[in-house]
């Protein structure tokens, strides 16, 4: 299989929604929660592009999502260099909680990371938010072992917290299996964070945009690829990207919309929690 080039990872950062204001945020908040078909939801950062640069596999599983947000500082950095807005830092170590705050009632689906994180999570959210949490399973089964799950439960949200790029695979698996509306939201570590299993960062880390730093300091050796190496890479990956952009002046800031065959699947919602102020970087 080809490698990805330049201009087709451009194409996929450009796809992202740019929130800019807590008004496009609540609206946002309450087209999430007014889906009406199978409709995903991943975060674009650094480690994402280097992947999408490496292989098309990534690259497909991360465009077949119906929304992408920018999730941390690295990205900020290039977006003006490319031509494209940053708005906001819509990271979901922030935003899935503030997400499932938000929404009213619903049937939750919870896959992946392990016991006993997945339990521990569970009695985390029953505490903060409304829904109910019946379906968990571990993040190691194969993707026709979730998409018989999600079938038989039928869950309104399912939140993956399997990694990159495995989960947005799933996801797209599951966006392609499933027949009844469902929020798939692709979630990283968020299941782990909301567990007790990894601290954040104190807030002025976060705000400063070095919460990397702080998990470095944590898991070492498991991240020290992901945010050194990794680091090099997407520096050179953004020189990459750079020169595969239109000129800039041609380029003006503009919010990206759901993708073209989602956007029937938006209903106007209603009884949905207006979102507290949220956009630290990472």
């Amino acid at each position: 299989m080809r490698m990805p080039t330049p201009r087709e990872v451009f194409a996929l950062i450009e796809r992202m929604r740019c929130i800019s204001s807590e008004a496009e945020r609540r609206a946002l908040v309450a087209e999430l929660g007014a889906v009406e078909r199978p409709t995903v939801l991943s975060f674009l950062n650094a480690h994402a592009v280097n992947l999408c640069m490496r292989s098309q596999e990534a690259l497909g599983a991360f465009d077949r999502s119906d929304l992408l947000l920018r999730d941390g500082v690295g990205l900020r950095i290039i977006m003006p260099w490319l031509g494209l807005p940053a708005g906001f830092n819509m990271n979901g170590t922030d935003f899935i909680p503030l997400l499932l705050k938000s929404l009213p009632k619903r049937r939750v689906a919870v896959y992946g990371t392990a016991t006993p994180w997945l339990e521990r999570a569970r009695a985390h959210l029953e505490t903060v938010t409304p829904h109910v949490y019946a379906d968990l399973q571990h993040g190691f089964h194969p993707v026709e072992h979730y998409v018989r799950q999600a079938r038989r439960s039928r869950p309104d949200l399912i939140l993956l917290a399997m990694g990159m790029p495995r989960q947005e695979a799933v996801a797209a698996e599951l966006r392609a299996a499933l027949d009844h509306p469902v929020l798939i939201v692709n979630g990283g570590a968020i299941v782990d964070f909301l567990a007790g299993r990894f601290r954040r960062a104190p807030e002025n880390l976060q705000r400063a945009g070095f919460e990397w730093a702080f998990r470095l300091l944590q898991e070492p050796k498991r991240l020290f690829g992901r945010y050194v190496v990794g680091g090099f890479g997407f520096a050179a990956t953004a020189c990459r990207l750079r020169l595969a952009a239109p000129a800039l002046p041609a380029r003006r800031p503009r919010p990206a919309p759901l993708r073209p065959a989602a956007r029937s699947a938006v209903r106007r919602s209603s009884g949905t929690a207006a979102p507290a102020p949220m956009h630290k970087e990472l």
